[in-house]
């Protein structure tokens, strides 16, 4: 058969497709919490489901896809972690007489549910290996044997890292105080926020950058101000919308109500700006599993 006519690389690209759609969420839960951000996450799951579409073809069993993207991604994240000059192993002695993790136990359960609740941000405090046995266990209730097939270790290594990150994370979550820090909304989004909630479309259109880009996850980019601009022509036909200022741990961020009544955000946006102009817009409409995780402070608009 004519390779140019083989139906089974669209075939594999379509099998792709649906599968990320329906991993989006999980993966974003293990990656954002490796990362310790639930927007550096969702970069890490853009980049790793993309370099997935380059080598759709190679792929021979698509049983093991979804191992094969979770490996992808934890390694993405590792090799951004690299970047920071994080600490990412740790020398650690197998014990002989680890008890065996019952998902049945009324403790082991408890500990999952604490676990699944816990900020975001706290995972950073663990070394890398605990962290990623805790969310694919704790988090995501992998099997043992799943993780240690991802992570290249042995069950007993698994069940030792659970055991002392458990123990870590019980005393991060006693021992951290949530610093109360009073953070202003700056004017450039305070600015912005005002005037799409007066639905000023043309006031914002003028905001935008040259050369401005729009992401908004699952679309391609857009690029240049033209382009954009429909950005705002879209949101122009969605009534009730109300967007508040709001902080994502060091990030200035905007939450988007759906409803001004509504009491948590259906999710977020954020921006980038240069000399005054917007230089990019991120907009997680289409992704709203990181609102879902994000430890939103919301700030009153001036």
């Amino acid at each position: 058969m004519n390779k140019d006519h083989d139906p089974k690389p669209h075939m594999q690209q379509a099998q792709l497709i649906t599968l990320a759609e329906q991993l989006r969420p999980e993966l974003h839960r293990y990656c954002s919490r490796l990362m310790g951000s639930v927007i550096e996450g969702e970069d890490v799951v853009q980049d790793t489901l993309a370099r997935a579409l380059l080598v759709i073809d190679k792929i021979q069993d698509f049983q093991m896809l979804r191992a094969w993207i979770f490996r992808v991604a934890h390694n993405r994240a590792l090799d951004l972690l690299r970047s920071r000059v994080i600490r990412i192993t740790e020398d650690i002695d197998i014990d002989h007489d680890i008890e065996d993790i019952n998902t049945s136990d009324p403790m082991e359960m408890l500990m999952r549910e604490e676990t699944i609740k816990m900020a975001v941000s706290r995972f950073m405090q663990l070394p890398v290996l605990q962290r990623s046995v805790i969310i694919l266990k704790d988090v995501l209730d992998e099997p043992l044997v799943d993780i240690a097939t991802l992570l290249n270790l042995s069950v007993d290594s698994v069940k030792a890292h659970l055991s002392r990150g458990r123990a870590r994370l019980r005393e991060i979550n006693t021992t951290t105080e949530e610093a109360q820090i009073a953070r202003q909304t700056s004017d450039a989004v305070a600015n912005y926020v005002k005037l799409f909630n007066l639905r000023d479309w043309d006031g914002l259109k003028a905001l935008l950058s040259d050369d401005v880009k729009l992401s908004q996850s699952t679309h391609p980019i857009r690029v240049g101000a033209a382009d954009v601009s429909m950005f705002f022509g879209a949101y122009a036909k969605i009534d009730h919308i109300w967007l508040v200022p709001a902080w994502l741990g060091d990030r200035e961020v905007i939450a988007v109500f759906e409803n001004r009544i509504d009491l948590k955000p259906s999710y977020i946006m954020w921006l980038e700006w240069h000399e005054g102009k917007i230089s990019f817009i991120r907009d997680y409409r289409y992704v709203r599993y990181v609102a879902a995780d994000a430890e939103l402070k919301l700030t009153p608009n001036k």
